[in-house]
């Protein structure tokens, strides 16, 4: 009897592993901090070499920044409404959340647009690296937005009650880590152009 109790509590505790698309989000999101990690050093390495122009920082980052804290925000309290069953609070965070990554989308793209107006486009090393970094993190915020559109659009499922809250969470851990990332980019920003 006691063998028996043994063995099943062993398999409580071998299912009680990570789950393999949380695994596989956290590689990803390793895979992507090593990607603009490199991306960054080889801006710092190269920027002292010469024929480097500086850019200022537009306001649109600064209010970009605010938006994206806010949604980081509405997506934890998307969750925190989708675990206690709260279907409407649930959607109504989820689009708000939306809504907000995509005021951040179209102030990033302005800001961006004002850099490179300003200086003209020019055929320089600085200009290039700042378009890989900006078209990197562009494809990560609209990686983001389409899966929160994913999860807005299953709140109106009739299973609603028998989703499980993985999928939310996952698409939660990623749009933060945009956040995270968006502030990372900031502050190097603001450091180094």
């Amino acid at each position: 009897m006691e063998a028996m109790e043994t063995i099943t509590n062993s398999n409580k505790k071998e299912k009680k592993g990570i789950n393999p698309q949380k695994f596989a989000l956290w590689l990803a999101i390793g895979s992507i901090i090593m990607m603009f990690a490199g991306l960054t050093s080889g801006f710092i390495v190269r920027k002292p070499q010469g024929d480097w122009i500086s850019f200022g920082i537009p306001v649109a980052f600064y209010i970009s920044t605010v938006l994206i804290l806010i949604s980081s925000y509405t997506m934890h309290l998307a969750v925190k409404a989708f675990k206690a069953g709260q279907q409407t609070k649930h959607r109504t965070m989820v689009l708000l959340t939306l809504l907000l990554g995509v005021g951040f989308t179209i102030l990033q793209v302005v800001g961006f647009y004002e850099i490179l107006a300003v200086q003209k486009w020019q055929n320089n090393i600085s200009f290039q690296f700042l378009i890989a970094i900006v078209l990197m993190h562009a494809l990560h915020i609209l990686g983001g937005l389409v899966a929160i559109l994913v999860f807005y659009f299953k709140t109106f499922s009739s299973k609603f009650k028998q989703f499980t809250s993985n999928g939310i969470e996952i698409a939660a851990t990623y749009w933060h880590f945009v956040d995270i990332l968006w502030i990372y980019l900031f502050i190097f920003f603001l450091i180094e152009l």
